[in-house]
């Protein structure tokens, strides 16, 4: 396991806390990116996503954009991390937590599995109220050797993963779901539709079953891993590969890491081992 360190925002100051909760909290929004060696992948789009995924009008007194610039100033700038950012509320207090992570191992491949059950989703367009569920979700679907699980519309469209999105190639076109069907939006395929758009690549948006792919050479993307191909379907489509497309455009995303802006003042201690 990945060692971490949790800090609370309090007074203007990140302050170090441990993660032995005892109250129950729920999380309203959250965010999440990969920082290797000091440089992130669009962290501004990162910022917005979180910044808007803050009920409107409330909160306004945590100041979390000085929180957002505190934690960008506490990442070390050597070394692969996946720090993340959240608005909680416990009895009813709202709470601003930073925790950096160290970055889980990755991969450039992944094995999917459909969900067969309801759409767990409460808030399908907002990243951070559904983070447990959907993790639940992604552990169902382990036990058959997935590490994703596929979650579909109500009338079978693909939507989004538990962890992932996903895109999907017809020829030389790439395609993604529907704008009109409800998931996270990803600031990983946005990253990866700029690349899409500048390189002349057609874009498609789709309202598609599991079915319809057999055949297609399949992507499942997020912030840790980047661009990961996917393998096998279980109990899905056929997929299928180019050769050496997965690697181009994996470079090509990694081109676009940027380094972190310079840290203002003394960023807080960020050895794992500050905290018991």
């Amino acid at each position: 396991m990945s060692a971490a360190i949790t800090f609370r925002w309090t007074g203007g100051i990140l302050e170090p806390r441990t993660d032995c909760d005892i109250l129950p909290a729920t999380i309203e929004a959250a965010d999440s990116w990969l920082v290797t060696d000091g440089t992130a992948l669009a962290l501004d789009l990162h910022r917005t996503r979180f910044m808007t995924s803050i009920p409107r009008g409330r909160y306004t007194q945590l100041d979390p954009g000085d929180f957002w610039d505190a934690a960008i100033a506490a990442i070390p700038r050597s070394g692969d991390w996946f720090p993340r950012v959240e608005l909680r509320t416990q009895l009813l207090q709202p709470q601003l937590l930073f925790r950096l992570r160290e970055s889980p191992e990755r991969s450039p491949s992944i094995v999917l599995a459909t969900h067969d059950g309801r759409d767990p989703r409460t808030a399908p367009r907002f990243k951070g109220p559904d983070l447990e569920a959907m993790v639940r979700l992604r552990t169902s679907v382990q036990k058959k050797g997935a590490g994703d699980a596929v979650i579909l519309t109500p009338e079978g469209f693909i939507a989004d993963g538990s962890t992932t999105c996903l895109a999907w190639w017809r020829g030389d076109a790439l395609a993604i779901p529907d704008d009109a069907i409800e998931r996270i939006d990803s600031v990983t395929l946005r990253s990866v539709l700029a690349l899409a758009t500048a390189t002349g690549v057609d874009i498609l948006r789709e309202s598609a079953r599991p079915e319809d792919l057999d055949g297609c050479e399949v992507w499942a993307l997020n912030a840790l891993h980047g661009i990961r191909i996917v393998t096998e379907w279980i109990d899905g489509p056929k997929v299928a590969e180019q050769p050496g497309r997965l690697d181009t455009w994996r470079r090509r995303l990694d081109a676009l890491r940027r380094p972190l802006p310079a840290a203002g003042g003394t960023p807080p201690e960020t050895s794992p081992t500050a905290v018991a």
